[in-house]
């Protein structure tokens, strides 16, 4: 997969220094597999939720942080769209962000 914006990653974790080793975890496999359905994601990530427009919800750290992405299967692209703490996940609209 094509992920779209690690600078979010990159970002993120600067703040986060626990968040980095997860988050680059995610972002290898994220580059290097070939989704082609929700269910190859929850084969793998069975903790992750699948909400309104194709975007998926990915517990991170240990469940510390939540991370969201909009996928478009077809091109093979993943677009990050969210990474922030449960409490800030909260605050947010998971299906319009």
């Amino acid at each position: 997969m094509h992920v779209i914006k690690k600078k979010t990653l990159v970002d993120f974790w600067s703040r986060r220094s626990d968040a980095k080793a997860p988050l680059i975890a995610w972002f290898k496999e994220a580059k290097a597999a070939e989704w082609n359905g929700p269910q190859e994601i929850k084969e793998r990530y069975r903790s992750a939720d699948f909400i309104a427009g194709n975007r998926v919800v990915f517990n991170i750290g240990g469940n510390k942080y939540r991370l969201i992405v909009k996928i478009a299967y077809t091109p093979g692209v993943v677009y990050i769209r969210f990474i922030g703490t449960h409490a800030e996940y909260d605050k947010i609209d998971a299906e319009r962000i």
